[in-house]
């Protein structure tokens, strides 16, 4: 049944980008700080933009697994798109401003020293 939904998700995800994935398309993991089902949601979300063709946050690893375009948006802008929506990561510190906007279930333990 995991081998169908896997299938399935591939064919939808293909076709949702008119099937148009470059050749040159990038699979990069990188460590993004949440909590919750709504961090997921607002995380994946704010990677909703031209040359992103996926993005997958696990709330357990607190890692997300993006596949893009390098030719169209860059893993550091993907990061800072990310940060912009309030959640820090390995590449960048979500402005306070952003971090305070959150939900406050969202509000994850932040590291003074980054």
């Amino acid at each position: 049944m995991k081998k169908i939904i896997y299938i399935l998700f591939a064919v939808l995800l293909i076709t949702s980008c008119g099937g148009k994935i470059p050749a040159n398309a990038k699979t990069d993991t990188f460590h993004v700080s949440g909590n919750c089902g709504m961090c997921k949601k607002t995380i994946e979300k704010s990677l909703k933009v031209d040359g992103v063709f996926d993005a997958d946050w696990d709330k357990k690893t607190k890692m997300i697994t993006v596949k893009y375009d390098p030719a169209t948006i860059t893993l550091d802008g993907i990061k800072n798109k990310i940060a912009n929506a309030g959640y820090d990561n390995d590449g960048y510190k979500a402005d306070s401003s952003a971090y305070e906007n959150l939900h406050s279930c969202c509000k994850y333990e932040r590291n003074p020293n980054k």
